[in-house]
């Protein structure tokens, strides 16, 4: 007697296919495998289309991620060169001031010497005075701070 595996879980085997009755259950079980191989081939291909809207997704995501990298790339080189710049600008800036800064001292000993010749005038001035009113023995028109 041959045997069918697959029959068995319809609870058919051969020999009762034989009657009417038999034929019956026979149409039954062959209507149910039908089903049983439809329904096997539209969930291989759910699960394909499945698999396919996933990759599909993953693709996309992919190319996101890559957009977002390139970008994040491009800013960071942006935001590196602004840095430079702006490091140049800083000193090229401190440069000027450092030049300000010796202009300044430079007139500022220019002032001081200016300050020093004008004193030292002054002093030779009030020295030379003060040799002709010994040398004449007169005294100064304005005593300063004493009163003689």
């Amino acid at each position: 007697m041959l045997s069918f595996p697959y029959l068995d879980k319809y609870k058919l085997n051969p020999s009762s296919m034989k009657s009417s009755k038999g034929s019956v259950e026979r149409d039954t079980a062959l209507a149910q495998l039908n089903n049983d191989k439809k329904s096997a081939f539209v969930k291989a291909w759910e699960e394909s289309e499945k698999s396919k809207v996933d990759n599909k997704a993953q693709k996309k995501l992919s190319k996101v991620a890559a957009w977002e990298n390139k970008q994040k790339a491009h800013l960071d080189a942006k935001l590196k060169k602004l840095e430079v710049r702006l490091e140049q600008k800083k000193a090229e800036y401190a440069e000027k001031m450092k030049n300000k800064e010796a202009l300044v001292h430079k007139e500022a000993e220019e002032k001081k010497a200016t300050v020093e010749a004008k004193r030292g005038e002054q002093i030779l001035k009030t020295e030379e005075m003060a040799a002709k009113y010994r040398a004449t023995g007169q005294n100064p028109k304005k005593l300063l701070g004493c009163v003689g």
